[in-house]
């Protein structure tokens, strides 16, 4: 994967206007070097700047380095990404008389689009955030892969468009820093805030399937590609499930072969769950020696995996490596991971991410993960909990029996911090949600905090601002985000939603982010799409059937997985945060990042409402309310207000 950035201007710029985009261009491309440690080079014609940094895994020759121009002198492109099939489609082109100068998968894409448009990423199997710049109309076309597993940022204003792999990039140029108010509000309800939006008004993200086509005219959107998801087809022509079961095999089996195609070393992530068990099987099928990953943290059980990832290793025979660390090992590097941050974001798991990418990229390039999964086969807790909610009987006398038990969920230790409170969080959670509306009780699930939580931390005006119209402009966003969800409608709604909202905004972004913080990339087989709208092609009950959770996956793979792990339960990969918040981050939450004078001045935070969560956080038993998402949060949208905001 690489980072990519450019500038359009509506007219011809001046030696001196040229002059300025193309230190901005430097700029803003050097921000991206981490992404791209390789190679850099620029690109410049009339009124168009593009950008590139090179992270080197297909075709290392220098005549594979970006922004690449095609034999005829007429397209350019930047490109991030991978075309998994490209050499299928090398030899496509090859047949019908191309000459190619290079053996990588970035000229393959140019040809494809010089001969086909667009209608080039019908064929293409693969990830990618590009722009392609048309030297004969002056035109410059940006696409984003189906599924949104590459990034790209924005932003139009007087001064031209402009867009890059990250924001920090973007704010090389003149940006307007504008903050949105309903994006402050969404973000600390979620941790992140979800596409096509961002922090700032001016700025967005292209949202996957999607294109952009910019000339001197104008901005023209389009969508080429959105995942096929028919409700009422699926009772009519899904298969059997045994020859489901051995679809999905093959499906899944040819996804992770497509993916291992590389020049440079590559090897898996491996915790020792169904998921990346499952890849690390079937790449250890084509790959001799596969290297596998993952980390642990020592003297805190809760969220420790190692034993079931070495375990899984030993079963697969892969060479295995785990990073064992202490809790200090993981806040040594929480600095780094929030200087990257270039839009709150507030996936605490980021911090475990970022490490295990880091030791990771030692010792390899490339990685492959098992992300994707549980939005595909119903695998978060979540997930079981609406399938609870919205079954009769016995389901809906548990519902009220917690219901019920609210004041008690309410004294005992509700957090993330130990199993036991965890559980006490979530029937509680289940409790305060279960008898919701279908499409509120999505919102809720999704909410790692409660709205009135949130309203009680933000200041008069934000408040004002997301109440505007009353609140027209945050309720048409978030029925965006849930507009899958229909009244009465199977779970594969639910399942359909998350791959648009958690997917997109929170899992991916976190797997971009933190692995290109370290020049790693990392691959995620569950996502081809091709498997994709296989598995959306599938009953609800052949992915959740009684408390079986990934059904089909376990019932597919079962004769080859250890028994280990068919029997392993679900484990996020959660981060132990108030253990820091109430040491190592003390002083700079109490005195720096939500210290009473700084608030006041930004505007942003309601001072008394800020006081009264410190006080929460810093007394004697504040396990009695799981209030470490919002502090985190603060503590992510604060210290990035201060690096990138003013």
């Amino acid at each position: 994967m690489c980072g990519i950035v450019g500038i359009f201007t509506p007219e011809a710029q001046n030696a001196q206007d040229a002059q300025r985009a193309a230190g901005a261009l430097r700029e803003a491309s050097e921000r991206l070097r981490a992404r791209g440690p390789d190679h850099g080079a620029h690109f410049h014609d009339g009124r168009v700047a593009l950008g590139h940094r090179r992270l080197v895994v297909i075709d290392p020759s220098p005549e594979a380095n970006q922004p690449f121009t095609d034999r005829t002198g007429r397209l350019t492109i930047t490109y991030n990404g991978e075309i998994y099939n490209y050499r299928e489609l090398r030899d496509e082109l090859a047949r019908s008389g191309v000459n190619f100068v290079s053996q990588s998968d970035t000229e393959v894409l140019l040809e494809l689009y010089r001969e086909r448009g667009l209608a080039a990423l019908e064929v293409v199997n693969g990830v990618f955030a590009f722009a392609i710049y048309d030297r004969r109309d002056g035109s410059l076309v940006l696409a984003r892969d189906r599924l949104g597993v590459k990034p790209l940022y924005y932003c139009e204003s007087d001064s031209g468009f402009v867009f890059a792999s990250e924001m920090k990039a973007l704010l090389a140029f003149p940006v307007p820093r504008e903050i949105d108010p309903v994006s402050v509000y969404q973000y600390l309800q979620l941790s992140y805030i979800p596409a096509p939006h961002t922090v700032f008004k001016t700025v967005r993200k292209l949202e996957p399937g999607c294109y952009l086509r910019v000339t001197p005219r104008g901005v023209e959107t389009g969508r080429y590609y959105r995942v096929p998801y028919d409700p009422g087809r699926i009772a009519r022509s899904s298969p059997p499930y045994p020859v489901a079961c051995s679809e999905l095999r093959s499906r899944l089996e040819a996804a992770v072969r497509r993916q291992l195609v590389s020049d440079v070393p590559l090897g898996a992530y491996l915790s020792g769950g169904i998921d990346s068990t499952i890849v690390a099987l079937l790449a250890s099928k084509h790959t001799e020696h596969l290297k596998t990953f993952s980390i642990g943290f020592r003297h805190h059980d809760f969220y420790d995996e190692t034993e079931d990832a070495v375990a899984a290793a030993k079963w697969l025979g892969t060479e295995h490596t785990v990073f064992s660390l202490t809790l200090d090992d993981l806040y040594a590097h929480m600095d780094d991971v929030l200087d990257y941050i270039d839009e709150p974001f507030a996936d605490s798991s980021a911090l475990a991410v970022y490490v295990l990418s880091r030791h990771t990229r030692e010792r390899v390039k490339v990685a492959l993960s098992g992300d994707g999964a549980d939005e595909l086969f119903g695998g978060y807790n979540k997930h079981y909990a609406e399938k609870l909610a919205r079954d009769g009987g016995m389901a809906t006398l548990a519902a009220r029996v917690a219901a019920s038990l609210v004041p008690l969920w309410n004294v005992l230790p509700h957090s993330r911090d130990s199993g036991p409170a965890n559980r006490i969080r979530q029937l509680r959670r289940f409790a305060l949600t279960a008898g919701l509306s279908e499409k509120d009780r999505y919102w809720d699930w999704c909410a790692f905090t409660r709205q009135e939580t949130v309203r009680a931390v933000l200041s008069d005006e934000v408040r004002a601002a997301v109440d505007a119209d009353e609140g027209a402009e945050y309720r048409r966003r978030r029925e965006a985000a849930v507009s899958a969800i229909t009244p009465g409608g199977s779970l594969n709604d639910v399942f359909y939603a998350d791959v648009g909202l958690v997917l997109d905004n929170d899992m991916l972004r976190k797997a971009d982010l933190m692995s290109m913080a370290n020049g790693l990339e990392v691959r995620v087989p569950y996502l081809d799409h091709e498997l994709v709208e296989f598995c959306f092609r599938l009953p609800a009950d052949y992915k959740i059937e009684g408390r079986v959770r990934k059904r089909i996956l376990r019932d597919a793979f079962a004769a080859d997985l250890p028994p280990r792990t068919l029997r392993k339960p679900k484990h996020g990969f959660e981060v132990p945060l108030m253990e820091a918040f109430r040491t190592r981050l003390r002083s700079s939450i109490a005195d720096d990042l939500l210290e009473e004078r700084f608030v006041r001045a930004q505007r942003v935070f309601d001072p008394q409402g800020i006081r009264a969560l410190k006080r929460r956080l810093f007394s004697p038993r504040p396990g009695r309310g799981d209030i470490a998402p919002l502090v985190w949060a603060l503590v992510v949208f604060q210290h990035w207000w201060k690096r990138y905001a003013v």
